[in-house]
């Protein structure tokens, strides 16, 4: 079996840190590198997509269960702009702690007053797609990647650009005044004010994807799988459960990106506890079955370092012992 991790902000991690598994992995393996992804380019081009733009909406809506059709979908992700001052600041909804309810009283409040034009569906509590009544063209990042950034330079791109600023301004004032904001503020709360295009597109048809399988929590990456019509699986808690699942053979990928959110959000304390669970729960136990034959190969892919980075590793390269494992900091 060959194992493939894609861990995005993992050489962030700082100099005290110290992940031992992971740390030989590196240090073992062969590396080659390209230029620098985030996450969303770097699923976009191992899945060979053809659109130059990733379709997340409809990724996401077909991860999670949903059905794009050949409809046109965009995400349209919940958020908080923020005034500062001079500039308006974008807080993904990640950091907005969204329950379930209030985000499908928020999109159906959104959908009374679109109509025909944009139904907005919420996927997961901070996920949401919009379907659109005719093809639109919104390019844009995720608002991850904007998380604190002024929004007016990361307002989305494409022939659509108008079109998205004409939806985020009529979102606002619907958001601005529904009762579960009124309900946000008052127990000291950000308000969900408003929401964010990107991705836009239909679903695409994708030839024969290299992997048997994708682990992942975030819908977008299983869309691309079930779009490939390979295996997709909800992330288990551990390599240990996934090991059970999963042949003896084939090539699988494995998503760990529970690093992204602290990382973006600056919540030190919080990746520096992810960074710990990602070697306690992956890193260890699949050294380990590569020690003990169980697995022939681990890939560790870093997308988003200095340079997209890959570090492929098999049993007889845990040999090579002058090549001392060094902390995660040196790779950044």
């Amino acid at each position: 079996m060959h194992c493939e991790l894609v861990i995005p902000g993992l050489f962030a991690a700082p100099a005290a840190a110290r992940l031992p598994s992971l740390e030989l992995l590196l240090a073992r393996g062969r590396c080659t590198s390209t230029a620098s992804l985030r996450l969303e380019s770097w699923l976009h081009e191992a899945f060979d997509v053809e659109t130059p733009a990733l379709p997340a909406g409809a990724l996401t809506l077909l991860g999670g269960g949903g059905d794009p059709g050949a409809d046109c979908w965009s995400r349209a992700d919940p958020v908080d702009f923020r005034l500062l001052r001079d500039r308006v600041i974008l807080v993904p909804g990640a950091a907005l702690h969204i329950t379930t309810e209030e985000a499908q009283a928020l999109c159906e409040a959104l959908n009374r007053h679109f109509g025909d034009r944009m139904e907005v569906r919420a996927v997961d509590a901070v996920r949401w797609v919009a379907r659109f009544a005719r093809e639109v063209d919104i390019e844009g990042d995720s608002p991850l990647e904007l998380s604190g950034r002024d929004v007016e330079l990361g307002r989305p791109a494409g022939a659509g650009a108008s079109l998205s600023h004409q939806i985020l301004n009529e979102a606002q004032m619907v958001l601005h005044s529904h009762p579960a904001n009124a309900a946000r503020e008052a127990r000291g709360e950000p308000a969900v004010n408003s929401v964010w295009l990107w991705g836009a597109g239909r679903a695409p048809k994708l030839g024969a994807a290299q992997w048997q399988s994708v682990s992942a929590d975030d819908p977008l990456a299983l869309g691309l799988a079930r779009a490939a019509g390979i295996a997709q699986r909800r992330l288990p808690g551990s390599a240990v459960e996934w090991l059970e699942r999963m042949p003896e053979d084939g090539r699988h990928l494995v998503v760990l990106d529970a690093l992204r959110v602290p990382l973006a959000l600056g919540a030190s304390g919080e990746y520096q506890d992810s960074l710990a669970a990602l070697e306690r729960h992956w890193g260890a136990p699949l050294l380990a079955a590569l020690r003990e034959r169980r697995i022939g190969m681990v890939t560790v892919h870093v997308p988003d370092a200095g340079e997209c980075a890959s570090y492929e590793t098999i049993r007889a390269d845990l040999r090579r012992f002058w090549r001392r494992p060094k902390a995660l900091e040196h790779y950044a």
